[in-house]
């Protein structure tokens, strides 16, 4: 007689990576400095079954200092021709270029300054975390580390700002020779601690 192993095929357990599930709704808005699980983003090299839970970006606050100087730069004409009359006396072909030339330089700082702001992104997915700096339209820097590689991360809110509307530094270390991370100004860096932790301990729920 043959010992017959007649235990039942589990039929419930499947071979696909399950979804991660999340009580919070996936941000919709392309242009959130806190994204959670946001909609439609994906990224190069993304791996089948890796899934975006954080897309970060510095507070808008830190905004502040060249949107007021394209505000400056954009008034200046304004303000500054009636000021000086001898400028008034050159050629009107003159001033016009002089103008021209002033506001494509102010578009050029605003531009600077939104596209630095949009594409330096750090990334947190199911299975490592990402930093994207970007330099140009057509240089940027990308530095990755698994999850497991982790080995503690903490963070701090310091100044003014930082306090007020809660945003500041989230450091992460990693093992090894790999580099350590530093998420600069993102907002609500507790959350992001807590998420990092949370994927560190392996687990899915309450992200």
């Amino acid at each position: 007689m043959y010992n017959e192993d007649r235990t039942m095929p589990d039929l419930y357990v499947s071979t696909k990576e399950e979804k991660l599930v999340t009580d919070h709704t996936p941000t919709k808005n392309p242009l959130a400095a806190f994204a959670h699980f946001p909609k439609n983003t994906h990224f190069e090299n993304q791996t089948n079954g890796e899934e975006v839970i954080l897309l970060l970006r510095r507070h808008p606050v830190t905004n502040l200092s060249w949107v007021l100087l394209t505000i400056v730069l954009s008034l200046a004409p304004i303000i500054i021709l009636p000021m000086f009359s001898f400028l008034s006396s050159m050629p009107i072909n003159f001033q016009t270029a002089t103008i021209v030339l002033w506001y494509l330089f102010t578009l050029a700082v605003f531009l600077e300054g939104i596209l630095t702001w949009f594409f330096n992104v750090n990334i947190i997915t199911n299975k490592r975390i990402m930093d994207v700096d970007f330099y140009t339209l057509i240089y940027r820097e990308i530095s990755d580390a698994q999850i497991a590689n982790i080995q503690e991360t903490t963070y701090k809110v310091g100044g003014f700002l930082g306090t007020i509307f809660n945003f500041g530094n989230v450091q992460i270390q990693t093992a090894g020779a790999l580099p350590n991370f530093v998420f600069e100004n993102v907002p609500n860096p507790t959350e992001v601690v807590r998420i990092l932790q949370q994927l560190q301990k392996g687990g899915s729920g309450n992200l």
